[in-house]
Parts: C-alpha cells; sequence; structure tokens
C-alpha cells in the first residue's frame, strides 16, 4: 500500500456514504480506536480498500507523552488495526489523556522540558518496538503553555522526531490556533520545523470563543487556515492533505466545497 497522497477526509461513520461517493479520493484516515482488531470491519473501510483507497489510522488514546510506559494492550490493537487495514503507517498525538490511573477524556498538553522530550521519546520508542509501519506524530492545539517550559515548540518537536526517527502529522489548524491563542507568527514555526518530515497535514475549522480561537473539528475551515495551507506548501508541500470533521456534518455540498477549497490552496487535483 502507497503511503497517503492528495486530498483525503476522516472518515466517520456518520459520512461513510458521502465518502464512498468520492470519485478521486485516493486516503482517508480513521480513528484507530473504532475499528476492531478482528472481526468484521465497517462495511465502508472495506469497500474503500477494495478501491485501494490508502487508510491512515489514527491513534487517540496511547498518551504517548505520559510519564508512565505506554499500554501494551493499546499499542498490540494499533498494531492489529494498521495489519488489518494494509496501512502504510499510523499517527498518534504528542499528548497525555491519563496520569495515575485517571482517564481525562481529552489529549493534553506536555510541558516542553527535557523530561517531557525523554518520556515522549521512551514511550514511542516502545510503540516502534510493536508496530509493523512507522508512526508519524501530531502536535496538538494547547489554549495554555506549562510555565515550566524549558524549550519552544520549534526545538520541542524537532529533538522528539530526531530522536525517534519518526514522522510528522503538521495539524495546520493546530499551527493556527497555538499562534492565535499566544500570539505567535505560525510562519516562524513553519520555518523551523523539518518540513520534509511531514507525512501527510491535518486541515480543520475552529471558531472563536472567549478571546480564544478553538480547533473545533465542527466548524467550517477559516480563510486563515487555507491561507496557511498555502505558506506551508509554498516552503514545501506535503505529500497529503487531510480534512477532519467530527461533528455537526454540514450538507455534502458544503463539504464538497471545503475539499474543493482545500486542494486548490495546496495545489492538489480536486477528488469531489
Amino acid at each position: 500500500m502507497t503511503g497517503p497522497s492528495g486530498v483525503g477526509i476522516g472518515w466517520r461513520p456518520e459520512i461513510a456514504g458521502f465518502v464512498a461517493e468520492l470519485p478521486g479520493l485516493r486516503f482517508v484516515e480513521v480513528v484507530a480506536e473504532g475499528v476492531p482488531a478482528s472481526g468484521p470491519l465497517p462495511p465502508g473501510l472495506t469497500q474503500l480498500r477494495d478501491r485501494t483507497v490508502t487508510v491512515v489510522p489514527h491513534g487517540v488514546r496511547l498518551s504517548l507523552g505520559g510519564a508512565e510506559p505506554v499500554d501494551p494492550t493499546r499499542v498490540a490493537h494499533l498494531a492489529a488495526v494498521a495489519q488489518r487495514l494494509d496501512a502504510p503507517l499510523v499517527s498518534e498525538h504528542i499528548a497525555f489523556v491519563r496520569a495515575g490511573g485517571l482517564e481525562a477524556g481529552h489529549l493534553l498538553p506536555l510541558p516542553r522540558s527535557r523530561e517531557a522530550v525523554d518520556a515522549v521519546c521512551a514511550n514511542v520508542a516502545r510503540a516502534q518496538a510493536e508496530l509493523p509501519v512507522p508512526i508519524a506524530l501530531e502536535p496538538i492545539a494547547a489554549l495554555f503553555d506549562w510555565p515550566d517550559d524549558e524549550l519552544d515548540e520549534a526545538d520541542f518537536l524537532t529533538e522528539i522526531l530526531d530522536r525517534t526517527g519518526a514522522l510528522l502529522l503538521l495539524d495546520v489548524a493546530n499551527v493556527h490556533a497555538n499562534a492565535r491563542n499566544r500570539g505567535t507568527d505560525p510562519l516562524a514555526l513553519l520555518d523551523r520545523l523539518p518540513l520534509e518530515r511531514v507525512a501527510y497535514a491535518h486541515v480543520a475549522g475552529g471558531a472563536e470563543d472567549g478571546g480564544f480561537y478553538h480547533d473545533t473539528h465542527t466548524d467550517p475551515v477559516p480563510a486563515a487556515v487555507l491561507e496557511l495551507v498555502g505558506a506551508l506548501c509554498a516552503r514545501q508541500r506535503p505529500p497529503a492533505l487531510l480534512l477532519e470533521r467530527d461533528g455537526h456534518y454540514p450538507p455534502a455540498a458544503d463539504l464538497r466545497a471545503e475539499l474543493d477549497a482545500l486542494a486548490t490552496a495546496a495545489g492538489f487535483p480536486t477528488v469531489t
């Protein structure tokens, strides 16, 4: 199976019919925890595989940034899903979701400290030892920074990628959200990231609320994020871009328009 390429969309059961009808679609991403390790696959995913559409499992529960070793059962599930889907790679977040046996239910940001780098790298190594394919790591959107940060975002991410050999899943919407909420320049971050390591990129919508920009995945992609896609592609176009939508699904015509806008911004063929 080839790696992701062109414009894709996050596969969700609620829009499986819409996704199945996209004639030029070459890849999708699926939440790994929603795919069984054995037994029948969701019918929509089977149909996509039959069309040779690349399916990338995207984990949300490994807690790679946790101080505790990553749960081997969760890694085994991700590995099994990758094999079942003939995936060329998997992806997960640089974040933690549990500590001391408590589940947060959200992706939580790490302090950008040397200790956190060590924890992430150790857990990525544990995962890599069991995974049949490479892993791409995604930095998350965060509404706050920890007071004991020792590294800026570019140095933090680059050190993790260098030490693990992992690929980068660059979420353009997260770059926009973090820059908007921190009052920093998103282009300055792009200029310091190893863009040649990007396996694919996420694009999603968000909304302003309470003085913050929230990466909601339930709103239309704003013009500023599409402009940032263009800026990224002018520096180094990633192999693929994926539209994330996790709720409040609009009419099919609106989703097609978003996919077309993403293709236009990146200079990729349309999939609609």
